[in-house]
């Protein structure tokens, strides 16, 4: 087996392929020597199907509290986060497309499914969130600027 060929080892590639999966990136990009691979995904959405919380994580949800009326129940809290758009990945919310441009949603505003809701940037790339689903928007649950982890709820749909 010649060096060239055990660089292209498909194998290889697949592992690549199998890290994007499972750690639900939309790329990775291996550079050694001469030799460039990257391996990327396209994020197709679709309709969000709600399904029930853990309780560990519905009881780590402080953030849904101001858009929520002061004597919301857990009950309705779990609600709004079945309706929430949730971040893909770890990354930073942007509601603007650009400093001091109008940001792409605002509380009340009526979407339609695929509209653009913000962006999150993560590893200097730009992703947009889009809407999972037709509705108006009831809360905002992030600032701009404001670090995000994955599966953070960022927007609420109704």
């Amino acid at each position: 087996m010649t060096k060239e060929k055990s660089k292209l080892d498909p194998d290889f590639i697949r592992q690549l392929a199998e890290l994007v999966k499972s750690q639900d990136l939309t790329e990775i990009e291996i550079e050694q020597d001469d030799l460039r691979i990257r391996v990327a995904r396209e994020i197709v959405v679709q309709q969000a199907v709600a399904a029930a919380q853990p309780a560990a994580y519905a009881a780590a949800a402080p953030l849904a509290a101001p858009a929520a009326a002061p004597a919301a129940a857990g009950k309705d809290a779990d609600a709004n986060l079945a309706n929430a758009v949730r971040s893909p990945m770890v990354g930073t919310a942007y509601l603007c497309p650009e400093p001091g441009a109008a940001a792409f949603v605002a509380v009340g505003d009526q979407v339609k499914l695929g509209d653009t809701l913000m962006i999150v940037e993560a590893m200097k790339t730009m992703n947009q969130i889009p809407a999972t689903k037709a509705g108006k928007i009831t809360a905002i649950l992030v600032e701009d600027g404001q670090p995000v982890e994955f599966d953070e709820p960022l927007v609420i749909i109704e």
